[in-house]
């Protein structure tokens, strides 16, 4: 059940999302795992989280879709600050309070054209958390309103907000479960619909158990 509750927090590492006043549109990521987890492969965990995650934004709302065979979507709701999470496991959807964070940074440090992605040059934010290291890469070009997420504690992500005030284009995630590496394809302004925040009819919701 500890991977289980890993990926709860390894989604809201890589949803630095709802981009408020800037940006409206869709964001793909290509992302590969290197497990650190006794008899299950590399391969095994990408492919149950998915090697595509597309991300859908629109104000404070952020919309995951997966093409892992564990990991289904994953959506934020600004209006009740929870985030909910579908698994092929579980016909109930899981959710989690933004305001409450199991997890904490211990220290930060900012670094400066550190790489290019999709032709821009991207800054560096490292986060030491007790969780491990999150390594951030981002450009101004695709900036973020930290003050909506003021109550987005969950998986560091105020603190992500708030320091780089844009969206991340490339993610190195570091901890004793395994190493991702997360590296946008593209990054597109588009209408999106609300539709995509809207939860499902009649779904049923239970508080995530494993954190």
């Amino acid at each position: 059940m500890r991977i289980i509750s890993t990926v709860f927090f390894l989604l809201l590492f890589i949803s630095i999302t709802g981009i408020a006043q800037n940006f409206e549109g869709k964001l793909t990521y290509q992302t590969t795992y290197k497990s650190k987890v006794p008899n299950v492969s590399d391969d095994a965990f990408t492919q149950m989280m998915g090697t595509s995650l597309e991300y859908h934004f629109k104000g404070g709302n952020y919309r995951i879709n997966s093409n892992g065979t564990f990991l289904q979507w994953q959506l934020y709701r600004q209006a009740d600050n929870k985030v909910y999470t579908k698994f092929s496991s579980s016909a109930s959807i899981l959710w989690n309070d933004g305001a409450v964070n199991p997890d904490e940074v211990l220290k930060s440090e900012l670094n400066r054209n550190v790489v290019d992605v999709l032709g821009y040059k991207c800054d560096e934010l490292i986060l030491t958390c007790k969780s491990g290291v999150q390594k951030y890469y981002f450009n101004s070009k695709f900036r973020i309103d930290p003050k909506v997420f003021e109550n987005h504690k969950f998986g560091n992500f105020y603190e992500y907000a708030s320091k780089s005030g844009a969206l991340p284009l490339k993610i190195v995630i570091d901890n004793v479960q395994f190493t991702l590496e997360s590296n946008a394809l593209s990054v597109e302004e588009q209408s999106i619909d609300d539709e995509l925040f809207v939860l499902p009819a009649n779904a049923t919701l239970e508080k995530n158990p494993y954190n």
